[in-house]
């Protein structure tokens, strides 16, 4: 299994087939803390992560959406006091695409990075 963290993302237009089930099963082991949900008949990746303050929730935000950009692959953010919740899903294939995986883990990699 190839690890998600060093890839990039793909582009990927709307004829583009969501990942299988057996794809995420493959997957989901390299992000534990994610959890699988559906909003709008979707199915999305979603993590909440914990700060001790707004500054530094404010400056995760900052560096996940860098990230982001540089892959071409935006999520939505909502940045609270001490909290951000990070939602991964690909609009337009309107579910999940390898390119989610990669950024979850991408994201967790810009995370630990504030756990020291």
């Amino acid at each position: 299994m190839e690890t998600l963290l060093p890839q990039t993302c793909v582009p990927c237009s709307g004829g583009s087939p969501p990942i299988t089930e057996a794809e995420i099963a493959e997957l989901q082991p390299q992000i534990p803390d994610w959890k699988m949900i559906e909003e709008n008949g979707e199915k999305r990746l979603q993590r909440i992560y914990k700060f001790p303050d707004f500054k530094q929730a404010l400056t995760f935000t900052q560096k996940v959406g860098e990230e982001a950009e540089k892959q071409g692959h935006h999520p939505a953010l909502l940045t609270e006091w001490g909290k951000v919740t990070v939602t991964w899903w690909t609009h337009a294939i309107q579910g999940l695409h390898r390119n989610d995986f990669i950024m979850a883990a991408k994201t967790d990699a810009i995370a630990a990075q504030f756990a020291q």
